[in-house]
């Protein structure tokens, strides 16, 4: 160990100094003289020249300066990244074959391409983001890159460099620029090595499948999916739906070089039950990644009767063939109210004789048809139409517009019910426009997939369908859609100053949906097909309107929760709406949800009932494993309860088939100073590690000038020196 010292002086401040302190001199000098030598006079001026010396040299920055050579070896890291994204298949050998990052890792290790730096250096090999066994954790499981270069800076004092073997794929922890920063103050470079190519492999990837977590038996239920193509060349791919009893559906999907398609699959289930199904893209040829083709989901299958509320006033075609479809659906219940105009509340089969009474008798229905009616004598009050917003917001139930030429809709302008409407209508004009010509309806980007609109098996099919419908002579005076609103159909060629005029639309009203149809010719689909389209459609509305309220229920409660299929890390809110014996709704009193999950871990839940006076508790819970979930809801006050089966997904972080992220490691290289390369290079790497200069002696320095003694100590000679001064009169 050798100690010197050091001093940040420059030529401007040493002439400073030197001419500071000879002025010191000569007038300390002039004072002893004026005095005749008085001793007592000289100690003091000597004092202050003193403390004039000791402030001049303060300003010279004097540092006394430790060096200790470091006797231990110098220690390089290795660290190898073992996490999912290293089982990619991307690592082309010199023969035209391809291997797994993780393999090539290994071969790497145990060929031990980095043992030449043991004779310079001591060797730590470690491996981070271990994949584990337990499925659950397993899905947790990412590349955290820097914790693993935070443990190593901590652990080690003698750290010289580091070599990074990794992908890049980053997706857990802090970003790894914190400890490339923290490395670089101590000089200790990160020499990283690209594990894999920097673009997508060939594939075809199932991205995703968005199935319903239950599904009405002897219906067509409809599974949307979307495919990612990362092939060079236009390609047609089969892809099919499987479940117990086989092969349910099965198409085939033109799919554009590197492009993303959406799409659907039909199921029509015979059983009741809970049963799995998957969703597979079969393999083509070229393809390197063949894991992410399939995805699995649960459904559970069941019969429902829906229960369907239309008031209208005048009974119009529309009404009539609407009724109709209704009427011969197996699946429905349908309640008339015609409120005529001129001749009173219609009656026969079917025909209700007043609007129901109470929330009770209201909350039956699933969706409500809202015709040519208003607020207004011998049609709606004020109240019935707070009931419809309540059973739309609160219950969960649809509600549907469909607006006439008597423009009875328009009276509703004044009613919050009309913020429920999908779309903003011209209150000047309530007839609406009529045409001697008939238009069309056309669809919509979101329109051509959705479900409510899907009168074919194909979006190609359906969209030729749409066309060919028989068109209109009349629609509702809509300004345009309301923000929020999902527009599905616009019209042919009518416009107004937002663009075309939109005629089929939906919205998420609370708890419930709306939709919106702005013509009244839906019935002259029938036109020589008979039954085909019409009843489809109107069948289609009616279920998807009431799907989330048939999620769970039994007798006097039912459960509904979003979003229908969670995955792992969501939050999962639980709707419940409970009636007490006598069948009013339950507006005090506790509403727990037991919930236990996939590992028998059980938790309690307490809702918080909802203003409004409906009997809706809400709650939220947030699982945190995959798998399935058993939710049971019960009300202790009114004796009810109802059991849902909820299947969490658990997607992974570590995704197979990913590029590599060779500008992560580029970032952490060059704020470390060290150098980023590929796997060819590697050998390189190795050697640039062992030609790294050696590390400079360990400097430890005591900043003098900056000390707190020493200011203590100048201004200690200072306050002496004025108490002298004082001591001997000369103040």
């Amino acid at each position: 160990m050798s100690s010197f010292w050091s001093f940040g002086i420059s030529g401007y401040v040493l002439t400073l100094g030197i001419l500071l302190f000879s002025v010191m001199c000569y007038f300390t000098l002039i004072q002893v003289r004026r005095s005749r030598w008085e001793p007592r006079l000289i100690v003091v001026e000597t004092l202050r020249l003193l403390v004039a010396a000791l402030l001049i040299f303060t300003l010279f920055r004097p540092e006394r300066v430790n060096q200790e050579k470091v006797e231990e070896r110098p220690l390089v890291a290795v660290l190898n990244d073992q996490s999912g994204s290293m089982l990619t298949r991307d690592i082309l050998l010199e023969n035209g074959a391809t291997q797994s990052r993780q393999d090539w890792l290994n071969i790497q290790k145990e060929a031990g391409v980095w043992s030449p730096l043991s004779d310079q250096y001591a060797l730590l090999v470690e491996d981070f983001s271990t994949v584990p066994v337990d499925p659950d954790k397993a899905a947790l499981a990412g590349t955290d890159i820097n914790a693993a270069l935070e443990a190593l800076e901590k652990a080690h004092d003698n750290l010289r460099a580091v070599l990074l073997l990794t992908d890049g794929d980053w997706n857990q922890g802090a970003s790894p620029v914190g400890a490339a920063t923290r490395l670089r103050t101590r000089d200790i470079p990160v020499f990283a090595v690209t594990v894999g190519r920097n673009r997508y492999l060939p594939d075809v990837e199932l991205v995703s499948v968005s199935a319903p977590a239950y599904g009405l038996l002897d219906e067509q239920i409809s599974i949307p999916f979307t495919v990612q193509s990362r092939m060079p060349h236009d390609l047609r791919v089969a892809i099919h739906l499987a479940g117990p009893d086989g092969i349910e559906d099965r198409k085939i999907l033109s799919v554009p070089a590197m492009a993303q398609v959406q799409d659907s699959l039909l199921l029509q289930p015979q059983y009741e039950g809970d049963y799995n199904y998957f969703i597979l893209v079969e393999p083509v040829a070229g393809e390197v990644v063949k894991t992410n083709n399939r995805a699995d989901f649960q459904m559970n299958l069941r019969r429902e009767i829906l229960k369907v509320l239309v008031i209208e006033s005048a009974p119009r075609w529309e009404f009539r063939y609407l009724h109709n479809a209704l009427q011969r659906d197996p699946g429905v219940v349908v309640k008339c109210l015609l409120l005529h105009p001129e001749l009173g509340v219609g009656g026969g089969r079917n025909y209700l004789k007043k609007f129901p009474k109470d929330k009770d008798e209201l909350s039956e229905y699933d969706v409500v048809f809202l015709g040519d009616v208003g607020i207004r004598e011998g049609q709606l009050t004020t109240e019935q139409c707070n009931l419809l917003m309540g059973l739309v917001e609160q219950q969960g139930s649809g509600l549907v517009f469909l607006p006439g030429i008597r423009g009875m809709q328009s009276t509703l302008i004044d009613h919050p019910i009309v913020q429920l409407n999908p779309v903003l209508m011209d209150q000047d004009l309530p007839e609406g426009h009529g045409f001697v010509n008939p238009s069309r309806l056309v669809l919509t980007s979101r329109g051509r997939d959705h479900l409510l609109t899907l009168l074919a098996s194909s979006g190609r099919e359906n969209q030729s369908v749409w066309k060919n419908l028989p068109g209109f002579y009349w629609h509702a005076p809509v300004i345009r859609a309301r923000a929020g609103s999902t527009v599905l159909a616009v019209h042919g060629s009518a416009r107004t100053e937002q663009g075309r005029v939109p005629l089929l639309a939906t919205r998420n009203c609370g708890n419930g949906k709306s939709l919106f149809l702005g013509t009244d010719g839906a019935w002259r689909w029938r036109r020589g097909v008979e039954d085909t389209y019409h009843y489809r459609f109107w069948g289609q509305v009616v279920r998807w309107m009431s799907h989330q309220r048939h999620l769970a229920h039994s007798e006097g409660i039912r459960l509904f929760f979003t979003p229908e299929t969670p995955q792992r890390g969501d939050e999962v809110f639980l709707h419940t709406t409970v009636f007490d014996r006598s069948g009013y709704p339950v507006e005090t009193g506790s509403v727990r949800a037991l919930i236990t999950g996939p590992s028998n871990a059980s938790e309690t839940l307490d809702l918080v009932p909802e203003p409004g006076g409906w009997g809706v508790f809400k709650g939220s819970f947030t699982p945190r494993r995959g798998g399935n979930y058993q939710v049971k809801m019960m009300c202790e006050s009114a004796d009810r309860e109802v059991d849902v089966s909820l299947f969490v997904a658990r997607p992974a972080l570590e995704v197979v088939g990913r590029p590599a992220r060779r500008q992560v490691l580029k970032e952490i290289a060059e704020i470390t100073r060290g150098r980023v390369a590929n796997v060819e290079e590697l050998t390189d790497i190795v050697e640039s590690i062992r030609i790294l200069p050696e590390r400079q002696p360990v400097q430890t320095r005591f900043r003098l000038w900056s000390h707190p003694l020493w200011a203590g100590l100048i201004v200690l000679l200072l306050a002496l020196y004025w108490s002298s001064r004082k001591w001997l009169g000369l103040i």
